[in-house]
């Protein structure tokens, strides 16, 4: 029998808009940059490629060769493409370059024809770029709208040509929420998208063209980031005007669950933290959880369970339904803190909510990856009520630091955590079904009277949590069945 390592390398080209520790704004950034470096251990020629934005020339230039320069032809626009690279924990990236659209101080802005161009550059000089490298992937495995329509551009303008026949493309959603809706007339002109633009079976929508939707229309396979948001996304109620698309393809459709960098989330040796912990000697997050209590001020006694909210805040991650039952929760024998930025009127409900419940509520109004860290640590309840979650990484991330989750039961919250059952004391967290303040103050409830009145189940439910594997080992794996199936 042939050994994996005698057999050819599968190459697959990992196409984002963001990825760590280059640029990160969402949870895509968390994935671009683990799922690649994961792949490249199993033996899988990953490589990835994201846009060349200011903030990354300033921090990482100084360690990138330039690799070829070319036009990229946009309707009667002629656009100069720099091409860069660097080599890192074993995975080349590729930096797309052009001043115009990524020297700037932001990295997305508003959607109008300027991130249709921005974007529709992206696309089109990842398809240059191949040839011009000597790499040329069997698998193009697309992220998100902002590089979606490299799947039409390939099976309406190159699939002609030799050098691209055999690629196959994967378009990952990662929240359908977000599709990239441009003017039609504008787009068709930039992309030269010809008849597709006007037809609503491949780009049309609603009289706009549709970034996202061209990506699952013409790419070979779709797939989305947890198995129950795959079933959910073929619904009225989750399918962001999509479902009916997306019930079209449902046969290349496929959920599946992402994973955590566990080597970078591992509270045995998070730099970050106040002292180290494992499963194996818990001892050090008690002493994060008084460092954490000492952080934000709070005067409660080490012994009251802490709840943690680590989130963008919006509307999707539940928060109306905190709103609503706020002060019903802090009638609980507990504290709270909340890190994240977003909507103003959930900035100001939470830093009204630490005015009001001085020594009990903790705010920061930031973005902190190393705070985030030692509020995972510190804490002993999270809460994720969501009223969609294509996966969610906070949850996985609060399981292995022992944080128990508190979760609606959606998207890839239900494939992740399992609820306590107190009948065959299995679980590893607290869920409720119904997009409904009142059952997510029962369900808060239920877990406190858990945590004051069973300390011994308590443990064992954190000790089931921490144990579990959620990392991009055992996750990678169903992205290598899924690639080589398609190469097949």
């Amino acid at each position: 029998m042939t050994k994996k390592q005698d057999m050819p390398r599968m190459r697959v080209l990992f196409a984002a808009s963001e990825c760590l520790p280059f640029i990160k704004t969402g949870g895509l950034a968390d994935v671009a940059g683990a799922l690649p470096k994961q792949l490249c251990k199993n033996g899988t020629d990953a490589r990835v490629v994201l846009p060349l934005y200011k903030r990354v020339w300033e921090a990482w230039g100084e360690r990138m060769e330039c690799l070829c320069e070319f036009p990229v032809r946009l309707g009667w626009r002629c656009q100069p493409c720099t091409v860069r690279t660097l080599t890192r924990d074993g995975v080349t990236y590729y930096f797309i370059e052009n001043e115009y659209y990524f020297g700037r101080d932001y990295i997305y802005g508003s959607f109008d024809s300027e991130e249709a161009e921005r974007f529709g550059f992206f696309s089109k000089a990842i398809l240059e770029m191949m040839p011009r490298i000597g790499f040329v992937p069997e698998v193009l495995h697309l992220n998100d709208w902002q590089c979606a329509m490299c799947a039409p551009l390939l099976r309406l303008q190159y699939a002609k040509d030799p050098a691209y026949s055999r690629i196959r493309t994967l378009m990952t959603i990662h929240n359908l929420k977000f599709q990239g809706v441009f003017d039609r007339g504008f787009t068709d002109e930039l992309l030269s998208l010809g008849s597709a633009a006007f037809d609503p079976r491949c780009l049309e929508f609603y009289g706009a063209v549709n970034y996202l939707k061209g990506g699952i229309v013409y790419a070979d396979r779709v797939s989305t980031v947890s198995p129950t948001y795959a079933r959910e996304i073929l619904t009225p109620y989750y399918g962001e005007q999509l479902d009916g698309v997306l019930r079209e393809r449902e046969n290349a459709l496929s959920g599946l669950l992402n994973g955590i960098d566990a080597d970078f989330f591992d509270p045995s040796k998070d730099p970050a933290l106040a002292e180290n912990f494992s499963v194996d000697d818990m001892a050090g997050k008690a002493v994060c959880k008084q460092a954490l209590l000492r952080e934000f001020g709070l005067g409660v006694s080490p012994d009251t369970p802490v709840a943690a909210v680590v989130t963008r805040l919006t509307d999707q991650k539940g928060l109306d339904l905190i709103a609503h039952v706020l002060d019903e929760l802090m009638c609980l024998d507990m504290a709270l803190v909340v890190l994240g930025t977003g909507d103003k009127r959930y900035e100001n409900m939470f830093a009204q909510a630490a005015a009001r419940y001085p020594g009990r509520v903790g705010v920061r109004l930031a973005y902190d990856e190393a705070l985030s860290h030692r509020i995972y640590a510190g804490a002993d309840l999270f809460l994720m009520p969501s009223r969609f979650e294509p996966c969610g990484l906070s949850q996985l991330i609060a399981l292995r630091y022992g944080a128990v989750p508190v979760v609606r039961e959606t998207g890839g919250l239900a494939d992740s955590v399992a609820p306590y059952n107190k009948y065959t004391d299995t679980g590893v967290g607290f869920a409720f079904l119904n997009y409904n303040a009142h059952e997510l103050l029962y369900t808060v409830q239920h877990a406190v009277a858990y945590y004051h009145g069973d300390r011994a189940m308590w443990e064992r439910l954190v000790r089931r949590g921490m144990e579990a594997d959620y990392s991009w080992e055992e996750a990678s794996a169903r992205y290598e069945d899924l690639y080589a199936h398609m190469i097949s």
